[in-house]
Parts: structure tokens; sequence; C-alpha cells
């Protein structure tokens, strides 16, 4: 006992005492751990009282053991009737009967004596569920939107739930007296709806005994009540059921690993972590059951359906708790557990305030997780390598930026950017509500970040960058280890290809057949010393160096690791572990500016064609050292200092990630194989001259170098990795599914892990296609062998340049030895054609529903994918469109997955650029149009690439034809290798860079105002092409079964009611405004010392627009579609009509838009040519251009009068297109005999000339002082904006509350920023504007408001305000003599001029006119030439695939009058615009020309 006697003489007799076991382990010992102990007890009380406490046991965790249980027992009760109406609830839903068939329900109290126990989980969800079906059918009843007659629903005799509480308020009693009664007896105080009743609960599963590998899966459940019945809410709640069911045995492993702490068992411990991590790392996999893409079949969620649920979820009141994710008890578990010390974020208080309502059996375990036997303590107290390295493994498979979290921000990310735009306000915690600074999805991404960082805290420390900024970096690789071999897999003598082996014992790492290895290279050190000679630092490469912010958190994560302090990191640490090669453009400008331009060397490298260059930092070096003088090369490069310049000069390299080339059994692999493909590239010319020089990519030349070179690596050196996950490159969880792997090359190191992985156990067949150069270059072919002896594989070979072929013989089962032409993995697809076409069906298609593995190269890629395609048209299909959507729904069911890869190629950097009027013209919103993105300032064609997308064609398609860098950054795709050798394949140019305006501030604020006007114009298209392509192309829309659907009825409205509400409020809302305003400030103050200026009343046409005759009309018609949501009695008489209706609206809106994108587009490329103009002063260019876009943003507005002339026209009742026709006249004339308007039109008919008609035209347009006025009226009538300060219960319920015009989140963004500038504009100019104004110092705003900021008679509340000598028509003049009018303005091929619709039943009497004119001051030349030269403009050409037909000619008024002016106006204008160039200069000479002639008072540049 000699340690007894030194504790005894060290520290005394009393500290003998801690040999005993303290109190609580003694405790814990007896009674059990804790958390086991409430699983037991839970266990045993739940079958007894119907599992009230909450569902929790060791085999389903928080599932329910049997889901039929609850539904049984209510069925076998009078709350049957409660059931009965959830299962016909869709029905009722799409009849618009679901306030009746409530109403018509029996009152059946919730008492125990009536409903048993067993019965009260599903009589809870029924019960919610008809709550929140009502409220939601009381809130979008057919006046939600717009309403000229609210006729709301009344009932007699029906009592109501009104003194019970606010939750049931307005509810019939029927529901609401035994939902509160259920929810008193279940433990809940205030009556609510949670996520997990919804989802979880509300569940059937198909086969129990299918466990594999957990029982709640998305194919082996139905939704029990679905109270919508389409598949949107099908899918989704399923998906979110199954994100819990995932989680099913990580309750009983987190018992476990408690129990183990316990009794102190590490290696118990060890195996209970690992199988947690596992769970961990299958759960983001049920986020892919839920699918953007339209063609995933019953995985496909509609943006705009999903819209419809969330407001249908909405909490009953400002009390109740949200219907958040966050209620899941999978993330509160697991934040316990992992020890999470801060909720101070939105989500985390959101999650400590859900967690406070869970039932109390949840809540019980997860305190005993939190309080007692600590696991993480218990970890880094031990300081056992393995356990440390596992437990950060679990952090990183939860919340990590690769993990469940990760995967679920990315997945909310693209869910609410497209639901966004299409209704939804915020998430369903209000985390993102409109009243934010930004984006709402980029709020929501921001929260989830920040709740992230909360979550990593305890482990990584307070880090100052977002969590998606870490990925792609150093920070990923969290473990170290050793290079134990290089092997041949081939019989290239040259071993291009090599399997390396890694050293990983101890390190806790665990690994699945997919993932991926990422590693932190080493520079060669022939490299370093290229480096180190030139600079001078070859006898200081132990020296300390000064850190920036990059190297100080690369040092700070060395010491993480190593568990140890920080280190300092020398010379030589930053040569060998920064980027040296290839040269990039910024270390090129940085070592530019360094030289201070002296160097030519640095300046032939910034002259190439091409980024970036093939050559290293050393080569540049070694060449500037004898170019640059001595004395600018030591002041730049100084050695007396920190040598601070030596980290702001080499950054840190990136880490090269490659796929695991090995499956192992072991708990703990102790080695992992990486199949290496070395990198060779041609030194550029500029450092080679006429000799060729081969170099070495910088990591696959440190893993894999020639056999020559050898001795510039050194195998000792601890090496940096990570392991990372690919979701959408895993095997399938269902072992029986055949699978085929295509390869090429190195593109077979994935597919050794999945061969190896399923021998031995999986019963599905195992294809290998493979291609390669030859034979000496075929890998693994002695292992191959084996397993095709074994019948375990199936391999089929190509060999591009060798005779000596390989074929598969199914009777030997082996690899005969046949001579062949060569070939590519194309023919060898094709050939085995049948099998892989059988393979890329769908089990839906007759076919295997297999799963399909592309691994290789961009171009083995492309040769695959022709290669299927071929394949699909010879043996399945009859044209290649109908293979190309077989092919595309392998994709969108995530059958079909790839791990493309591509050794970074230069760029070339000298073509004609793309500006952004062209970028934004290809939003491929039409068929067979093209759809393009732009990011860091290139442009790619992604058209081809939508349907392969793994996160679903919308998530594209929201943006399309708009710079997204933004979006790329926010999504890690920037870091990623995959995303960017893709990206190449689709390049097709560079965007156009902003004009420099050099000293002309004024004008570059415009540029940036006037394309974030165009962007907005874009981003509203695409958003309206969500739901304009459902309402017109969907046929489950508008009918369920052979019944017409209110759905669709209900959808049409919503998305019109947003449109007309708020005339487009994301197009000629505050944002125009911010433009008419900041136009109108330049155009005055230019010509301010000329008198007084005339503008286009574009606010005043604006107002008249929405409020005229026409606009009145359509929102009748749209209020007549909304009474029919709750009344389809009438709708029934009308079926063809609201069809016909909804898709001629959807078709004009979608044309009205598309003619303001070619306006916004006109204007943007005139900044590309106003810089060119010879003007005394940039005011005059100012002047100019700001006249100019005056005039578009005016044919804007009138675009918007003949939109609602052309909508006005066309009626929801025409009775000739239905059924029976007869039925349907005597059910209008009923409505209008009950309405009154029969009776009008038996009065006698007048017409009578109004004089204010003619006193309301302005054809002179109206002052400055009035543009001001009507600014100011603007931002006084709209909502103040202001930092949230609502409780977290009333947030919630805020979702549900209908905003003023019905838009959505993405529109209120857009109006609230542009609110702001408009506010601050006006603070920041008040001298200039009353200067402007001509106001004497004694008149204040609000009396100039008085004067000219009065609402026009008639006006749409809510719209723009007009002043009184604005309100005329919009009707001007036609006088021949106005030779500069706007009707020179009106482009050539536009949709609203050009187009003529289909005859339909028509309203007499609708016509519009052209736009007022105005005179700019003659004082400005630029004004006087940019009206002579707008008429002279290239026009854009209209899309060719659109076309419709005439509508009736006596409607046609105003389009043929149009027409007519234009063609006396202009005799000789050519039929057809000129193409767009990709340089948008050329096409606006004439402009830069003529307007350079005629400005007389400007000087020209010598």
């Amino acid at each position: 006992m000699p340690e007894i006697k030194e504790m005894q003489n060290s520290k005394g007799t009393k500290h003998l005492d801690n040999l005993n076991v303290n109190d609580q382990d003694l405790l814990a010992v007896a009674l059990g751990a804790p958390a086991r102990q409430v699983l037991l007890r839970a266990e045993e009380i739940g079958p007894k009282t119907g599992w009230r406490d909450g569902y929790l046991s060791t085999e389903y965790g928080f599932c329910p053991p049997d889901t039929t249980e609850a539904a049984g027992a209510l069925r076998n009760s009078p709350g049957r009737v409660w059931s009965d109406l959830c299962e016909r609830m869709p029905g009722c839903v799409a009849r618009g009967r679901v306030r009746e068939a409530v109403a018509a329900l029996p009152i059946v109290p919730g008492t125990a004596n009536v409903i048993p126990d067993k019965a009260l989980w599903a009589a809870l969800v029924a019960l919610g569920m008809l709550c929140s079906i009502y409220r939601y059918e009381q809130k979008n009843d057919g006046n939600e939107g717009i309403n000229v007659s609210s006729r709301p629903l009344k009932f007699d005799n029906v009592l109501m739930s009104d003194d019970l509480g606010d939750e049931v308020q307005g509810i019939p009693r029927s529901i609401g007296l035994p939902y509160v009664q259920i929810c008193i007896r279940m433990g809940r105080s205030i009556p609510h709806l949670t996520f997990f009743d919804q989802s979880s609960y509300n569940v059937v599963v198909r086969d129990p005994l299918s466990t594999r590998p957990y029982v709640g899966r998305f194919d082996n459940t139905d939704l029990r009540w679905p109270m919508f019945g389409d598949r949107a809410e099908i899918a989704f709640l399923k998906g979110c059921s199954e994100t819990s069911a995932s989680f099913q045995h990580g309750v009983d492993a987190i018992a476990a690993c408690q129990e183990h702490v316990m009794t102190r068992n590490k290696e118990g411990l060890l195996r209970e972590l690992i199988r947690l991590k596992e769970i961990l790392e299958r759960m983001p996999n049920a986020f892919h059951s839920i699918s953007l893409n339209d063609r995933s079949g019953e995985n496909y969620v509609s943006p705009a359906e999903w819209v419809r649920w969330a407001k249908f979820s909405a909490p009953l009141s400002k009390r109740c708790p949200a219907t958040s994710g966050l209620q899941f008890p999978p993330y509160l578990l697991m934040d316990a557990f992992l020890g999470r010390k801060k909720y101070d974020s939105f989500l985390g208080a959101e999650g400590v305030h859900l967690r406070a309502w869970l039932p109390s059996n949840l809540r019980a375990f997860i305190a005993a997780v939190e309080v007692h036997y600590r696991v993480p303590d218990f970890v880094k107290a031990s300081g056992d390598s393995r356990l440390i390295g596992v437990l950060d493994g679990v952090v990183e498979a939860y919340t990590g930026e690769r993990g469940f979290m990760g995967a679920h921000r990315y997945k909310v990310f693209g869910l609410l950017e497209c639901a966004a735009k299409t209704g939804r306000t915020e998430t369903n915690g209000n985390s993102g509500g409109a009243d934010q600074i930004g984006r709402p999805w980029e709020e929501v991404h921001d929260a989830f970040s920040l709740s992230m960082k909360e979550r990593l805290e305890p482990y990584r420390g307070d880090f100052d960058v977002q969590p998606h900024e870490m990925r792609g970096t150093f920070e990923e690789c969290r473990y170290r280890c050793k290079i134990l071999s290089r092997n041949f897999v081939d019989n290239d003598p040259a071993r291009s290809i090599a399997m390396v082996t890694l050293d990983i014992q101890d390190t806790g790492i665990t690994f699945a057949a997919g993932d991926r290895l990422a590693i932190m290279p080493f520079n060669s050190w022939t490299e370093c010393a290229k480096v180190a000679a030139s600079l001078g630092l070859d006898t200081m490469l132990e020296d300390h160096v000064s850190l920036d912010r990059q190297w100080t958190r690369f040092s700070r994560h060395l010491g993480s690791i190593s568990r140890s302090e920080q280190p300092k990191l020398a010379v030589i640490d930053i040569l060998r572990r920064g980027h040296l090669a290839p040269i990039t453009k910024d270390v090129a400008m940085k070592l530019h500016s360094m030289l201070r331009a002296s160097s030519g060397v640095v300046l032939q490298v910034l002259a190439t064609d091409e980024w970036p260059v093939r050559a290293s930092l050393g080569d540049l070096l070694q060449a500037a050292v004898n170019d640059t003088p001595s004395r600018v090369w030591d002041q730049a490069f100084d050695l007396t200092g920190n040598l601070s310049w030596l980290t702001d000069l080499v950054p840190i390299e990136v880490p090269r990630t490659y796929s695991i080339s090995s499956y192992s059994e072991e708990l703990l692999p102790s080695t992992v194989d990486l199949t290496i493909s070395r990198s060779d590239y041609q030194l550029c010319s500029t450092f080679a001259g006429n000799t060729k020089i081969t170099r070495h990519g910088v990591s696959s030349g440190f893993l894999n170098p020639p056999v020559s070179e050898e001795m510039d690596v050194l195998d000792d050196e601890e090496l940096l990795i990570g392991v990372s996950r690919p979701f959408a490159f895993q095997l399938p969880s269902d072992e029986t599914s055949p699978i085929a792997l295509f390869a090429g090359g190195s593109g077979i190191a994935p597919f050794r892990s999945f061969w190896q992985n399923r021998a031995g156990y999986s019963y599905g067949k195992t294809t290998l296609y493979l291609g390669t150069q030859s034979r000496e270059k075929f890998c693994y072919e002695n292992e191959l062998r084996q397993y095709v002896n074994q019948g375990l594989l199936e391999v089929h070979t190509a060999f591009s340049r060798d005779s000596r072929g390989l074929v598969y013989d199914a009777m030997a089962q082996d690899l005969v030895e046949k001579e062949m032409p060569p070939r590519y993995i194309d023919g060898l697809i094709v050939e085995q054609g049948q099998a892989i076409c059988d393979l890329v069906m769908s089990k839906k298609q007759g076919g295997l529903g297999g799963y399909l593995y592309v691994c290789g190269s961009v171009g083995v890629f492309d040769s695959v994918m022709s290669g299927i395609r071929k394949a699909i048209y010879n043996y399945r299909t009859s044209t290649m469109e109908t293979a190309d959507v077989i092919l595309n729904t392998a994709f969108a069911e995530r059958r079909f997955m790839l791990d493309v890869f591509m050794t970074p190629k230069p760029l070339p950097c000298n073509q004609p650029t793309i500006p952004l009027s062209q970028l934004a013209m290809h939003t491929g919103h039409r068929p067979n149009s093209r759809l393009w993105i732009g990011v860091h300032g290139k442009v790619y064609d992604v058209t081809d690439f939508c349907p392969m997308h793994p996160g679903g064609t919308n998530i594209i398609r929201s943006n399309a034809g708009v710079d997204c860098s933004h979006s790329f950054d926010i999504l890690a795709h920037t870091n990623n290798p995959e995303v960017s050798s893709l990206l190449t394949k689709y390049y097709i140019g560079d965007m156009t860079p902003k004009p420099l305006f050099v000293q002309a501030e004024e004008l570059s604020r415009l540029y940036d105002l006037w394309a974030s006007y165009l962007r907005v114009v874009t981003e509203t298209i695409v958003a309206s092409h969500f739901e304009m392509g459902e309402i017109m192309e969907s046929s489950n829309l508008w009918f369920q079964g052979d019944l017409f659907n209110m759905g669709g009825v209900r959808r049409f409205y919503h998305y019109q009611s947003r449109l007309l509400l708020g005339g487009f409020s994301a197009l000629f809302g505050a944002k125009l405004q911010e433009l008419y305003l900041k136009l109108s400030f330049a155009v005055a103050n230019s010509s301010s010392s000329s008198g007084s200026t005339r503008l286009p009343d574009v606010l005043g046409i604006i107002a008249r627009a929405k409020s005229c005759t026409d606009a009145v009309t359509a929102s009748n018609e749209i209020s007549q579609i909304g009474q029919f949501t709750s009344n389809s009695d009438a709708a029934r008489h009308h079926e063809r009509g609201i069809i016909a209706y909804a898709s001629k609206s959807v078709e004009f809106d979608m044309e009205f838009l598309e003619s303001i994108r070619e306006e916004a587009c006109a204007g943007m490329d005139a900044f590309d040519t106003i810089i060119q103009i010879d003007a005394n002063s940039d005011s005059q260019r100012v002047a100019t251009l700001s006249t100019f876009l005056m005039h578009v943003l005016e044919r804007m507005a009138n675009r918007l009068e003949g939109f609602y002339a052309r909508l006005g026209r066309y009626s929801v009742f025409r009775p000739e297109m239905e059924e029976n026709p007869a039925r349907a006249r005597w059910n209008i004339l009923r409505r209008r005999v009950r309405d009154g308007s029969f009776f009008v039109l038996a009065r006698e008919a007048s017409v009578e000339f109004s004089p204010t008609s003619m006193s309301r035209r302005m054809p002179n347009g109206v002052d400055f002082d009035q543009v001001i006025g009507q600014i100011q009226m603007s931002l006084d009538a709209a909502p103040s904006i202001s930092p949230r300060t609502l409780g977290l219960n009333e947030q919630h319920v805020a979702r549900a509350q209908n905003t003023p015009s019905g838009a959505p989140a993405y529109e209120t963004h857009q109006r609230n920023n542009a609110l702001k500038a408009m506010s601050a504009f006006m603070n920041d100019n008040k001298r200039a504007i009353r200067r402007l104004s001509k106001l004497p110092q004694g008149i204040n705003l609000e009396q100039l408001m008085q004067a000219y900021g009065a609402t026009p008679n008639g006006a749409v509340p809510g719209g723009h305000p007009t002043p009184p000598s604005s309100r005329s028509s919009s009707r001007s003049r036609s006088d021949s003599h106005h030779g500069l009018g706007v009707m020179h303005l009106q482009r050539r091929n536009t949709v609203t001029d050009s187009h003529r619709m289909p005859t339909m039943h028509q309203r007499q009497g609708t016509s519009t006119s052209d736009s007022p004119l105005y005179s700019p001051p003659d004082q400005v030349s630029p004004a006087a030439a940019m009206s002579a030269l707008m008429a002279k403009m290239n026009s854009r050409p209209k899309p060719a695939n659109i076309s419709v037909q005439s509508p009736p000619q006596s409607a046609n008024t105003m389009f043929d009058r149009s027409r007519s002016m234009q063609m006396a106006a202009k005799p000789d204008m050519p039929q057809a615009g000129h193409m767009r160039a990709q340089s948008m200069t050329g096409s606006l000479r004439a402009f830069r020309l003529q307007a350079s002639a005629m400005a007389g008072g400007m000087n020209r540049r010598d």
C-alpha cells in the first residue's frame, strides 16, 4: 500500500477519506444512472397512462412504440367524431366547407369518463389540428386579400368557446371545449399544438418490423391526418417526423454514456460515443426527404404550399409557444449532453423557452443528462486521446458546419429563400422576421450561425468568424497523422496513381464508405528554398514571425488540437504551410505594390491572359530579384523588423480533399487509405521560356511524388487532417438496392470503400463501370478479380488507348482477356445499356430504382452522362427529351450522385464581358430559355445543371439572372472544390465591371441604385414564376379527383391579391420612389439656375393607374374569386371561367414583368455609354443620364396602366365556357339580384361630360416641390420600423397576421430599405431641397404637403399619393408636332405593345392612351439630346418563344393607336431589334455619338 502511505505523509490522514466512493456515486450505484432511471420509470408508467407524460423508451426513444394504439383507442370512443372529421378534412378544405363541418359536430367532452387515457395523444393531435384549421379558415376566408365587399361567414345557434380562453376564442365549442379539457389532462396549462404533434405523433408506421436503420423512415410512414392533403404538406411533415425518428436509438446511447461515466468505464464509453456519432451522422439524410425539385415525386415541397402550412401552424394565441423545429427533443437533448453554456442568441432563448413546455418525461430525461455525470467533463479529465477524438467527432457530427446543424441550416436557407419570395414572412419561431435589417433568409442563416457558435464555444472557444467561413479551411482539420507508406495500384512505372496509407492510430477518427479526408499539405523543400533564397531568409528559418489575423487563427488552431499553448510560428512554418503555387492575382498584385511597380517580371505576370498563373511564388521571386533595384527590394522585404510582411505576402494554404479508399470493420480504424493521382502541369512561358518544364500539384506532389523525387518530402512530419461526409454521395440505407459505379482513372478511389463495405452482407447487386487509358493503368486489378471470382462484384472496363480488353464472364465469374478496339466509357455504357436503363428508371417507371454514382473528372462526367442518355434513347424512349426526363427523375429522387473533381485550370480573362442587363435577361423561366447566374465576377450558364442540383432546381432558379456571390459565400460554395470544378464546366464569360466614374460619385451612386432596382425586377420575375408555373400547369391544384378544388382558387386569390393590392409593390413601391426622388433631385439641381423644371409625374401615373376603372374592375373580379374560397356552391357553376381567368391573369402578369425588365435593362445600358460622352462637367452627365432614366421610369408607369387595361377586359363569369351554360347564367342572375347590381342595369343610362377629367390632365409634368410632397407623404404613410420589442410568444404569433399589402418578406425587406434610404436622403439634403423647391423661409414641410400632397379622389387605399395638380388622366395629346414625345420611346417587340390576346369575354368601354408629355428646360442641352435619342436606341428583342393570340378587335383601342403612332413617327423603323452582344457599349454607339454632337455647351476632350 505504498500509495496510501505516500498520501498520508504528503496530505495528511484526513485526505484518506477520498479513497472511498463519495455519497453521490454510492447513491447512483444503488439507484442507477439518473438518465437510465428516468427511462425505466417512463417505460413502466407510460403504457398505463397512455404516455401522457411523453413518449420515452429505450427502443424507440422519443417516438411512440405503437403509432396505432392511441388512434385506435380514440376510434373506439365517442371522440371518433374528431378523428372522422380529420380524415375527411382535405375534402372539406377542397370544397371550402371546413367551418360548416366543424360547426356541425356534436359536443363530446374530453373528460376521463368519455375519452380513455390511451386515446389522449390522438385526441390532442386531432383536436389541435381541427382548431388550427378552423382558425386558418377564419383568417383566410376570401376577405384577407382584395376585398370589395366583405361577407364574413356567420353561424346561427352555434355555441362558441369564447369563455374558455384566448386560444379557442371564436372556435365552436364542439372542438374548443374538449381541446381545453384534453390539454389540461395532458399537463398543458395553455392549449397549443406542437411541431411533434403534427409530425412525429401524426404518422402511421407501415411495417413496424422494418427497423433498419430505424422504424420511422420516410418510406415506412404515412401521414395520418393531413389537413390540406397536398404532397407538400405530407412530404414536409413526414420529413420532419423522420428527423426525430432518425434519433431513435440516440436516447439509449446517451443514457449508456452516462452509465459508463458513472462506473468510469472508458472502453464502454468509447463504444457508446462511436454509436452516438454514427446516429448523428445519419440524421442529415432525413433532410433529403424534403426536396425542392419538382421531379422528386412524393418528396417535393412546393414553396408556396409550404407557406400555407406555415400560416396554418401559427399559434392559437400570443400566449402559446411557437410551432418551432426547436421543439424536437433531440435538439434540446444534444445541447444538454454536450454541455452548451450560452443561450444568449434568439434561437438559444427560444430553445430554453420551448424546453419548459415539453412533456415531463422528456424534461426529466434532459435534466438528468445535463446535471449528472456530464460526459464532456469526464472525457476532458481522462486525457484519453481516443475519447477526446471521438467526442470531437460527435461535436462535429451534431453542430459542425458539415454536420447535422450545418445541413439543417443550409436546407432552411434554400427553403426560406424560395418561400420568402412567395408569401412567407418569417420562420415558425419568427427568426428572420420582416423587421430585420437583411434579407429574411439571410437573417435566419445568421441566427443559425450564432446559435451554432454558442454550441461550439465550449470546444472551439470564442472564435470571431462565422461557421460557414470555416468550411474548406484549416479549421476543418482537427486531427494529426503521419504517412505510413505509398504503394503501386497499377503497372504504371511512373506511379502516377498511388495508394497512400496514413497512420490514424489512437486519434479517435471513424469513417464510413464514401467519406472524404481533408489534408493540409506541405510545400516541397525546393519551393521553400526558392522563396527563402530570394528574400534572404535562408539564415532566418527558425526566427519567429509577427502574425496577421489569419495566421493567428491558424496558430491558435494548432494549440487547440495539440491541447497546449498557442505556438509561435517561425519563417519555415510560413513557407511550408503557406500558399506558394499557383500564382493568384491577389499575390501578384501584393508583390507589385510592395515593389512599387519596379519589376518587369511582375508586370509581365499581371499582363497574363489567364488566372491563376501556372508557376510558383518562388519562380516569381527568383526572377524579380534580378530586375528590381536592390534599394526597393530591401525596403519591401525588411529583414531587421518582425517580418510581418511575410504573412501578408504568403496566405495560408487551403486543405485538399480526397475520397477515402478503404473500409474498416474495426471500432477505431488504425489506418486509412487514399488513392492519389499526381497532378502535372507545364510551367508558364514567362519563366520556362521555350523549354517544357513539368511541375506537380502542391498536395498531390507531396502525397504522391515521383519515385525519383521522394527525398523532397519527409514522411515523419505530422499532417493535419479532418474527416467529412458528403451527404450526396452515400450508400443507400437499403442493402438490397442495386448500385452502379461509374469511374474514370483515379475516380475509382471512393468505390474501393463501396465494394469493401457491401461485400459479405449486402444482397444488392454491385456493378463497376471503369474507364481508363490502358491495362497498365487499371487500378486495383488483383483485388477486383478476387471480388469478381467470389460473385460479389460485376466489373466492366473500357480502355481508350489499348486494344487488350477485358470482358466480364457472368458464368465463369471472371474477367476474360479479349482483343477489341479502344473505346471510351460512354461506348461501354451504350453496350451495357439494357442493364443500366433498368437501374436508372424508378420503380414507378418499371425499373429497378437503383443508385448510380459517378466519380471522376468533368470530362468523365460528361462522357458518362452522354452514354446514359444514348442508352436510354436506344432502349427505352423514342426521343432524347424523354430520356432527359427519366434521367432528371433519378437526380430528383437522389438516386444519381456525383463526385466530380478537376485540377483547377486557368480561365481566360480576355473575352468580351457580359453586362448586368444581359445577365438579367437569362432567368430561364420560359420554356427552352437559358438560365445564367453571376458569381464573383463570372457568368455561368447552369441550365443543364439545374435538374442535377442536389438541393433542387428551385434553389438555382431563385438566383437566376443576378449576381449571387453573397449567397454563394454564405453557403460555403466558394471554398468547395467540387462546386468550383462544376462551375468551370458551365463558365461562359466575365461580368462587365462597374464603370470607373472617376470623381463622379453621384453617377456611381445612381449606378448602384439602378443596378439594385434591376436586381429587384429580375428577382420579382423569378419569384412570380414559382407560383405562375403551378397555377398554369398543375391540374392537381385545380381538381381533387373529379371535383373542383378550392385550394387552387385560394392559391390564385392570394397570389393575385399580393400583386394588385401593392401595385407590384417590389417594382412600383418604395424602391421606385427612391429612384424617382434621387433622379428628380439630380435633374432639378442641374437646372436650378434656369428656372422651373418640369418633371414626369411618375408617381401620379402610378396612382391613377391603380385607381382607374380597369384596376377597380380587376379588383372586383379578384374579390369575387376570394369569396369563392368559402363558397364552393357558387364556384362550381364557373369552374372553367375561374381557371381561364387565372391562366390569362398570370400570363399578363409575366408579360408585364418582362416588359418592366426590358426597360430596366435599357436604363442599365445607358451607364456604359454616358461616361464616354464628352461633357464640360460631370453634372452635365448626371443631368443627361437622369433625364433619360426619368423617361424610363415614366414608361414603366405607363406600362402599369396598360397592364390594368388588359386585365380589366376579362371576367370570371363566362357561361358559354361552362359545361352547363344555362345554369351558370341563372347563377349569375341570382347573384346580381342578391347584391343589387341587377336593378342598376334597369336604370336609364346617361353619358355626362366631367370637367374634372380635363382639369386633371397635366401634359407638362410636375414641379420638384410636388415630387418632394409626394415622397414625404409616402414616408409619413409608411409603417414605423423599430427594433423588435415584443416578447417571444408575441413574436411567434406575428407570422399569422397578414401584412397590409399581403407582401411577402422579400418585398417587405426591399420596401423597408428603400424607405430608410429616402428618409436619409431627405435629411442629408434639406438645404438643397428647400432651395430647389423655391419655398419661402416661412413655409414648412407640413404646409408644402397641404398644398401639394392631397390624396387623389378615388385612389386605392395604400396606393401612391398624387398631388392635386398631377391628378389628371394619363391620356395625353397625340399632336404630330410633338416629335420628341413619349410615344417615340415605346420600344419595339415589347410584350405590352406587340402581343394580342385570344378572344375571351370582354368588357366594353376600356381603353388607355399615351403617357403625359413634359418639356425639359432648354438650357440643359443634355436633356434635349437624350429626348431626341431615346427613339433611336437599339431595342432589346423579345424572347422568341412567347406568342400570344389577339384579343377582340373592339377591345384593343390602346394598342392599335399606340402602334399607329409609332409607325407615323418612325416609318422606316426596322421590324426586329438588334441582338444583344456580350458588350453593350457598342449597341449604344448612336446614343453616345449623337449626344456628343447635340450637347452644344460641352467641350470635347482632345
